[in-house]
């Protein structure tokens, strides 16, 4: 059989390195091996963050380390805003409203950012704000936020912690969390990081750290105390997930061998200019503008005249190309193109030669040929830059 080319935004590829490192024989999690692995692997990856804090990791998905930063800094009855610019967006939304908060949702339509200057306007007749979340990445409508702008905004109108969301784009767009001004960064393993799902990653600032110290908290097994005093021992509160340890830590291998992150941050924008340049030579349409163009993930309009679901089906039966569809509104309006982690500029060709051939099949009228060149223009021009 044939494997699925998986252009999804998650989860994602995962290099045979990081799957030999995880097929390595088990360990303790209270032995001296593992506290070596988990000291090595959380100090290798801080540069993914830009951190110098501690990297903490919970064995779950992203979310759980989403409802891990909304429990263990506030309360119920708090005041905070959320900027939702797509479904993940309103992730947050639901967590904080769960746990009591008073929600003050500041909403961007699909496939729009939000910038310094809306968040401010909309923080200052507030007053108590205890926290401002905000997804930097939202898988949902390919939108990159500019969250060192927005988190200047959260500076100069509260005292807000701000908490941001970075499950899709953690490993594949630039992140520079103290310089930033981000108080807790949360990711998950299935994205851009290059692993199976099963491992959140977080870092949380020292005023953040304050607030949890004084925050009644009602976790257990999310309670962020109890992660940071066991880190400083090498070691998690509860039961880890060794394996994708071990993977994270051939992950942050796999990073240095490319050159260092920097060089993972310019192979993603290679290929966010491939995808978008080909569809604009297929005269396809994307729902986002190239200012906030995500690096890791593209949203392409449904093709004039095409049915969406039969599309991408054929695509996947006849040609193994795996695309996603849309969520919520905007469901069969467009399909999402994932190009993060382990995804190179060759990979991006052949996805647009092989949807060039569905949508030969489909009778849409192009130039053969048309898209797989102006991918292959951005990459040459990469490759040739002095």
């Amino acid at each position: 059989m044939y494997p699925n080319i998986l252009r999804h935004p998650g989860p994602t590829p995962i290099p045979k390195k990081v799957e030999l490192a995880m097929a390595q024989n088990m360990i303790s999690h209270r032995s001296e091996e593992f506290v070596k692995l988990y000291r090595e692997t959380t100090e290798h990856v801080k540069p993914v963050f830009g951190t110098k804090q501690d990297i903490l990791l919970l064995p779950s998905g992203g979310t759980a380390a989403l409802e891990a930063a909304v429990v263990n800094i506030a309360s119920p009855g708090d005041e905070v805003v959320v900027v939702t610019v797509g479904a993940f967006g309103d992730y947050f939304v639901s967590i904080c409203e769960k746990y009591g908060l008073n929600v003050h949702k500041l909403q961007k339509e699909w496939g729009e950012a939000c910038t310094k200057e809306e968040l401010g306007d909309f923080l200052k007749p507030l007053s108590n704000i205890k926290a401002v979340f905000a997804t930097y990445n939202e898988t949902s409508t390919g939108i990159l936020n500019p969250v060192g702008q927005l988190g200047e905004a959260v500076r100069e109108h509260s005292d807000a912690l701000f908490i941001v969301d970075g499950v899709s784009a953690i490993g594949g767009a630039p992140a520079e969390m103290d310089e930033w001004g981000i108080d807790i960064l949360v990711t998950g393993s299935q994205k851009a990081m290059m692993l199976p799902p099963g491992l959140a990653l977080l870092a949380v600032s020292d005023q953040a750290w304050k607030v949890i110290e004084s925050n009644d908290s009602s976790a257990y097994y999310l309670n962020l105390l109890s992660y940071r005093e066991w880190n400083e021992k090498g070691m998690t509160p509860n039961t880890p997930a060794v394996s994708l340890i071990m993977g994270l830590s051939a992950v942050c291998d796999l990073i240095d061998e490319e050159g260092g992150f920097s060089k993972t941050v310019e192979r993603h924008e290679v290929m966010k200019n491939m995808v978008r340049k080909s569809m604009n030579a297929l005269s396809i349409g994307l729902l986002t503008t190239d200012e906030y163009a995500s690096p890791t993930i593209t949203a392409i309009r449904t093709p004039e005249g095409l049915d969406l679901g039969s599309f991408l089906g054929h695509l996947k039966k006849t040609y193994h190309l795996d695309f996603a569809g849309g969520l919520g509104p905007l469901q069969g309006k467009i399909f999402r193109f994932g190009h993060m982690g382990y995804c190179f500029p060759s990979d991006i060709l052949e996805a647009v030669s092989l949807m060039e051939a569905g949508l030969q099949d489909f009778s849409y009228p192009f130039e053969p040929g048309a898209g797989v060149k102006a991918a292959q223009e951005v990459y040459l021009s990469s490759v040739r830059k002095p």
